[in-house]
C-alpha cells in the first residue's frame, strides 16, 4: 500500500520561543535493588535499573488489590455502603492490620481505605473473599488482569503481598499498574493520598512519608516484608506534569523515602510532558475514492502525550504517514496510517492514525465519477514521476 508522508501542525502550546537546551545529566543511581521512573500520561521511561528483575513486592501488591476493587465500584458490581462479613481467615491473617473484628460487617469504603492507607492484611482477605469467594480464586483473578495489562514479570499468590514461594512482581509492572490506577479510575486517587486512617478507634498513619514532605506528592503505597526490604510506589504532580516512581529493595523506610525523592526530582527538573494531541484531533482530510463526499477527517482515537528533554520543544514536527489509496465506505476508527512525533532527527513517539467519521459509499455515478479521476491522477502522477 503506498503512502504519503505530510508534516502536520504542532498545538500552539508546542511552538514556544526556543531557549537553551538543557543538558540531561545521568539518572541518580539508588541504594535500591530495582527502580524505574515513568510519565503517567505518556509512558515514557526517564530512569530505570533492573526494572524486570522479578523481586517480592510485599504490601505493594495491595495496589492490585485496590485495582480490583476499584475496577467493581466502577462496573457497578458493588458499592461503597456494600456491608462485608469479617471471616476468622480475614481476622486472624498475620502482619499490618485495620483491626476488624471476626463477624463484623464493615462497608466496602472502610476496607478499601484500610487497603490503601495502613496496609491492613485483614481488610485485604475480607475483600478478596467478597470479590471472589476466597483468596486462592481472588489471585487468579489478579493474575489474569496483570496479564492484561501487560504486567509480563509478574505473579500473585495472594492478596496481601505475604511471602509466597511463586509471589513475585518488578519495578515496571508496578509502575505500570500505577498508571492504570491513576488513569483507569481517577475518582478513587485521592484515596492514595490521605494521611491518615481511624477505623474502630484506632488512629494509624500512612507509612508514605513523602506525603508529609512533598506536597506534589499524592501517592501511591508502601511495602516491607524482611525478604523483600522496603519498597515504595510513589507519584508526584508538578504543572501538569505527573510521574510515577518505584523504588524496591532499600533497607529503612528512610532509604526508601529519600531515594524515592531522587528519582522525582530528577524528572521533574530535566524533563516536560506536554499533550500534543486530544482524542478526535482533526490532523489531516485526504481525499477518499467512491465515497458520498470527497474527503474524511483522520485524526487520533487517543490523547497523544509525549516526555522531552526541557527546552527542547522547538524541535517537535509530526509527520503523518497516510495511505495514499483510500476508498469508501469507510467507518469510523479504521486505521489509515501513522503519525510519527520527531524530535531532532529522532522519532520519539508513534501512533495510529484513524477515520474520525464514516464515510458512506457514493452512488453509481459517483463512483464511475472517481474510477475515471483516479485513472487520471495515477497517469499524471507517472508522468511526474
Amino acid at each position: 500500500m503506498a503512502a504519503v508522508t505530510m508534516t502536520a501542525g504542532l498545538p500552539v502550546s508546542a511552538q514556544v520561543i526556543p531557549q537553551p537546551q538543557t543538558i540531561i545529566p545521568s539518572p541518580p543511581q539508588l541504594a535500591a535493588k530495582s527502580w524505574i521512573l515513568m510519565d503517567a500520561n505518556s509512558g515514557h521511561v526517564l530512569a530505570e535499573h533492573d526494572a524486570d528483575k522479578r523481586l517480592p513486592p510485599a504490601s505493594l501488591t495491595k495496589l492490585m488489590t485496590a485495582f480490583l476493587v476499584e475496577r467493581e465500584l466502577d462496573r457497578g458490581t458493588i458499592d461503597f455502603d456494600d456491608k462485608v462479613s469479617i471471616s476468622e481467615k480475614a481476622w486472624r491473617t498475620g502482619g499490618s492490620k485495620m483491626f476488624v473484628e471476626v463477624g463484623n460487617q464493615v462497608s466496602v469504603r472502610d476496607l478499601l481505605h484500610g487497603i490503601v492507607i495502613v496496609s491492613g492484611n485483614d481488610a485485604s482477605v475480607a475483600m478478596a473473599e467478597h470479590l471472589a469467594g476466597g483468596e486462592g480464586p481472588f489471585a487468579d483473578l489478579m493474575n489474569q488482569h496483570a496479564a492484561r495489562i501487560g504486567m509480563s514479570n509478574t505473579h500473585f499468590e495472594n492478596a496481601t503481598g505475604l511471602p509466597g514461594e511463586n509471589h513475585y512482581s518488578s519495578a515496571r509492572d508496578m509502575a505500570l499498574l500505577a498508571q492504570h490506577i491513576i488513569n483507569d479510575y481517577p475518582e478513587h486517587y485521592a484515596i492514595y493520598s490521605e494521611r491518615t486512617f481511624s477505623y474502630g478507634g484506632i488512629d494509624q498513619p500512612n507509612r508514605n512519608r513523602l506525603l508529609w514532605r512533598d506536597p506534589s506528592v499524592d501517592g501511591l503505597k508502601t511495602g516491607w516484608t524482611s525478604e523483600a526490604g522496603y519498597g515504595l510506589v510513589a507519584s508526584a504532580e508538578r504543572d501538569g506534569m505527573r510521574l510515577i516512581s518505584v523504588v524496591m529493595g532499600t533497607s529503612s523506610e528512610e532509604a526508601r523515602a529519600q531515594e524515592t525523592q531522587k528519582l522525582l526530582s530528577y524528572g521533574f527538573r530535566f524533563f516536560e510532558t506536554m499533550n500534543l494531541y486530544d482524542r478526535g484531533a482533526v490532523l489531516a482530510t485526504p481525499r477518499i475514492w467512491g465515497g458520498e463526499r470527497n474527503e474524511v477527517r483522520i485524526g487520533v482515537d487517543e490523547e497523544v502525550y509525549m516526555t522531552l528533554p526541557r527546552n527542547r520543544n522547538e524541535e517537535l514536527r509530526a509527520r503523518l504517514n497516510i495511505s495514499d489509496d483510500l476508498n469508501a465506505p469507510m467507518s469510523m476508527g479504521e486505521e489509515v496510517g501513522t503519525l510519527e512525533v520527531v524530535l531532532g532527527e529522532d522519532v520519539v513517539g508513534e501512533r495510529r492514525l484513524v477515520a474520525l467519521e464514516d464515510v458512506e459509499e457514493g452512488g453509481l455515478f459517483k463512483r464511475l465519477l472517481d474510477q475515471v479521476r483516479r485513472f487520471f491522477s495515477g497517469l499524471l502522477s507517472n508522468f511526474l514521476d
